[in-house]
């Protein structure tokens, strides 16, 4: 039976190109500094990202930590949404790890955080309080339909944390989700962030890796927090090659990705007990909640998965599909087929 994988873009598998490229790849000792690859991909990678300097880490989760590692003194505050990905998703690391503060504030529906809440988040200087260091942003926003924050309202939350004297990062995790969507460079939407890192192995396809771009002083001390925090690798050519194809190859065909999240919303839209607002399908990642209780939420996902087609239940209602490398549009006209039939009884036949 086929399966049809709609877990996460976390689950693409290296290209032909990208096994090539590991196989051959030159290698050093990365914490000597001398990978000639990890130089390669650190080089391309801030250079694409309009910063001064990269860092590459073993995934994102890590790169976010180490850049609150470096922003953050124990007892101090980041500001960030109560969706965000750092706050829901991370094992609680930032405090955990770093011993910083969450400060929460509502994430809207299109993954940005009100201005003015922002502000009102920000500490006074008192002794009782934390001393409010950072401000996160993510784009695109996981759990906000894979919205897609516009280098406008970074700008304007820059315009505050400048004013404030406060450090910008950017969970960029599906960044270039974000340019290929807007149909604009990248650095439009990196050039008003202290920091930002990327993921390498989501939708551009590479099995593992995350790059934190920044200041070359940043980078310098995230260098050190990867370190203690287990990150330094050695001959770690061999993982960075595929992201060097990644990036040379990959970018461009995430709109192959959109389309078919578009596809497939539009194909949820039209399936009794399920809801969907395909309107705001605006990247990789699809979300629909099961209305009524006609089924058990668990049965359904189970029924689906029986059926080949796996996705993830995010709330009590709630589904998560997101399309990636390797999914076609046959693949969406299966899934929406199947999750037709299971929805209405009806005999759904396993993909071949």
């Amino acid at each position: 039976m086929k399966i049809i994988d709609l877990r996460s873009d976390t689950v693409t598998v290296p290209t032909s190109a990208m096994r090539e490229a590991m196989h051959t790849a030159a290698v050093g000792d990365d914490v000597f500094g001398d990978d000639p690859t990890v130089h390669d991909l650190e080089t391309r990678a801030s250079a694409m990202i309009g910063k001064e300097a990269a860092l590459f880490t073993a995934s994102g989760t890590m790169s976010n930590v180490i850049s609150v590692l470096v922003t953050c003194k124990r007892g101090d505050e980041v500001i960030l949404g109560d969706a965000s990905h750092m706050f829901l998703n991370e094992a609680g690391a930032m405090s955990a790890l770093a011993g910083a503060h969450p400060h929460t504030i509502p994430n809207h529906e299109d993954g940005t955080l009100d201005l003015d809440d922002i502000r009102n988040a920000i500490r006074g200087n008192d002794e009782h309080w934390p001393r409010t260091r950072v401000v996160c942003l993510e784009n695109t926003h996981n759990r906000c339909f894979g919205a897609v924050l516009t280098p406008d309202y970074t700008a304007s939350v820059a315009e505050i944390t400048k004013e404030h004297g406060l450090f910008l990062y950017l969970d960029g995790a599906r960044i270039f989700n974000a340019a290929v969507a807007l149909k604009k460079d990248v650095k439009e939407f990196t050039r008003h962030v202290d920091a930002t890192s990327f993921c390498l192995s989501k939708g551009l396809s590479a099995p593992i890796g995350s790059i934190i771009c920044g200041s070359r002083e940043f980078i310098h001390e995230a260098r050190r927090a990867r370190k203690m925090l287990g990150g330094g690798m050695r001959q770690v050519g061999v993982i960075a090659a595929p992201g060097i194809i990644a990036l040379d190859q990959m970018i461009e065909r995430l709109e192959e990705d959109h389309q078919t999240a578009r596809i497939l919303a539009d194909g949820i839209a039209q399936i009794s007990r399920l809801r969907i607002e395909s309107g705001r399908v605006c990247t990789n990642i699809v979300y629909f909640d099961l209305a009524g209780d006609a089924i058990d939420p668990d049965a359904f996902l189970a029924q689906v998965a029986d059926h080949g087609v796996w996705m993830c239940k995010t709330g009590t209602r709630r589904f998560r599909m997101v399309t990636h490398h390797g999914i076609t549009k046959s693949d969406v006209h299966a899934t929406v087929s199947i999750l037709h039939n299971v929805i209405e009884k009806k005999e759904a036949r396993p993909i071949e």
